[in-house]
This record gives C-alpha cells, sequence and structure tokens, in this order.
C-alpha cells in the first residue's frame, strides 16, 4: 500500500495534482485506469472530476476544492476531507453524517458502514 506522505507515480495521480480534471476524465472515459489509493489530494481543485468507480480509500482531501462531485459510486473509506469545500457533493449511503462531519472538522479518517 502506498505511503501517503511518499507522491504517486501515477499518471493519472499527477493530472489530478496538476489541475488537470478534464484530462483526467477524457482519459478515465477511454478506459485508462488510475491507482489513487492512499494519494494526498490536499489543496487539489477536483471541481468537474468524474468520480464514479475510483478508489480513493485512505485518501487526504485537506483543503481541496470538491464542490459539486459525486462521490455515490466511489470508495471513500479512510479518506479524510479536512477543511475541504465540499458544497454540493454527493457521498456514498455507507457513510453517515457523523462520519463526514468528523471528517470535516477535525480530520478524521471515514468509515463506511456495512
Amino acid at each position: 500500500m502506498p505511503d501517503p506522505m511518499e507522491p504517486s507515480n501515477d499518471p493519472m495521480y499527477r493530472l489530478l495534482r496538476e489541475g488537470s480534471v478534464k484530462e483526467f476524465n477524457v482519459r478515465k472515459e477511454a478506459g485508462e485506469k488510475s491507482n489513487l489509493i492512499n494519494c494526498d489530494l490536499r489543496d487539489a481543485d477536483l471541481r468537474g472530476l468524474d468520480a464514479k468507480g475510483l478508489d480513493f480509500s485512505g485518501c487526504y482531501f485537506r483543503q481541496a476544492d470538491l464542490r459539486g462531485i459525486d462521490f455515490r459510486e466511489s470508495n471513500l473509506e479512510g479518506a479524510s476531507i479536512n477543511a475541504a469545500i465540499v458544497s454540493g457533493v454527493y457521498f456514498p449511503q455507507e457513510l453517515t453524517a457523523e462520519e463526514i462531519s468528523l471528517s470535516l472538522l477535525h480530520g478524521t479518517r471515514m468509515r463506511c458502514k456495512k
């Protein structure tokens, strides 16, 4: 499992870090795979991201701009969203409002109910 403090070499992750969300979406739609587990997405502007089917388990989204992202079909187990902008975000049903609030306010890792 990648260490979240070490930058990932995944080219799709690099696109997100560089703010190339549109290119990420195009390449994802074309079938390119990505490994985003435990990635550092702090301060990233991810607006417009097609998150369907992506595994963000263990990711750090501290102060990221997540406005409008639909995470309903994504894995956010163990992710942290401390101080992220979450206006209009859809979260997976497996995440309770309490888990989301704790992570948003205190940086805890979100636990999905089974």
